[in-house]
């Protein structure tokens, strides 16, 4: 299969050393900036011609189009391409706002496009190896989801970084999606949540870098989340879920199984995950295996890892942590 990649900042050397593994040709590449574009065909010679807009792209032979421009400039770009039938595999976050976010997914629905999301923490081995065994462990009780990352002042001086309108927010859009997605993917839908939000001293920054929550889930079991960029020096992601037989603790690439009856198990190993003041300090290999997914559900036509769709609930549970923070009351989802 081949592809085209839009959007070529800070994330593309991860899927430029994602394709290189890969069986998919990128055959076109395509950034507002020629710069970009040099950049990128410098690093990886063989990879994509460069593209001169994205009409061009729409009109090609490419089976299917990775999208990483930052969240305000998806739209138009989404049109064009769902317009001419190209199938979509899309950076986190969908847009910047729920509304948003649910008119894009709408709009390729409509199409009959596919969407995909690359919410690549779903991807990790131990994720399956998590699932296999949620059954033997009985009903939720309890979660608990940490994001304690850091961020130097440096990474929000990007201009539009950790702003409403380009980004959508801070950490919690940012940064914590991913992990929150995994969560939902595991625990099942959030009925409300209690939730704090702050700027933290260490950051000049229009959003939030500090965000505190208290949930309850669907399903009747309670958790907690904190999330931030204003964790120096930054440790990985973790969520522990506690079942009627036993815990589970997922930390980047290993998974810690403890259960009531005194039995012990750890799958998996250590990886990073981009937690500290180099953001991309983490492995192609998630990214690879969401666009080999991606290309197999288009040959298979069936629906990918994250369809669009299925991305809106983690968008929905953002919102209501950023509402309830606002007001200072419980919001329903």
């Amino acid at each position: 299969m081949k592809c085209a990649l839009i959007g070529l900042g800070m994330v593309s050397k991860t899927y430029g050393d994602a394709l290189m593994n890969s069986d998919i040709y990128l055959s076109l590449i395509h950034a507002r900036s020629d710069a970009s574009c040099e950049a990128f065909r410098a690093a990886w010679p063989d990879l994509g011609a460069q593209a001169a807009s994205v009409d061009e792209i729409a009109q090609s032979d490419v089976d299917f189009v990775i999208l990483t421009t930052p969240p305000n400039a998806r739209t138009e770009i989404v049109d064009t391409l769902s317009a001419a039938g190209k199938s979509i595999l899309m950076e986190k976050p969908v847009e910047r706002t729920l509304a948003q976010a649910t008119a894009l997914v709408e709009m390729c629905e409509a199409r009959g496009v596919p969407l995909g999301i690359v919410l690549q923490h779903r991807a990790r081995r131990v994720v399956a190896d998590l699932r296999r065994v949620m059954a033997e462990l009985g009903p939720l009780r309890a979660a608990e989801v940490n994001v304690p990352w850091w961020r130097p002042q440096a990474y929000y001086d990007e201009p539009g970084r950790g702003t409403y309108t380009r980004d959508g927010g801070g950490v919690l859009i940012s940064q914590a999606i991913h992990t929150l997605d995994l969560m939902l993917s595991l625990t099942g839908p959030v009925r409300d949540v209690t939730a704090m939000a702050a700027t933290t001293g260490f950051h000049d920054m229009e959003a939030e870098d500090f965000v505190c929550a208290g949930l309850r889930f669907a399903n009747g079991a309670v958790g907690q989340v904190f999330a931030s960029t204003a964790s120096f020096p930054g440790r990985g992601e973790t969520i522990t879920l506690h079942f009627a037989q036993g815990s589970a603790h997922l930390e980047a690439g290993e998974l810690h199984l403890h259960w009531q009856d005194g039995r012990t198990e750890t799958l998996g190993a250590a990886a990073t995950s981009g937690a500290g003041a180099d953001p991309m300090a983490f492995t192609s290999d998630w990214h690879r295996a969401v666009i080999e997914d991606f290309a197999e559900a288009i040959r298979d036509t069936r629906p990918p890892l994250v369809p669009g769709r299925t991305a809106l609930q983690v968008h929905a549970l953002i919102d209501a942590l950023e509402t309830s923070a606002r007001t200072g009351r419980t919001t329903q989802l």
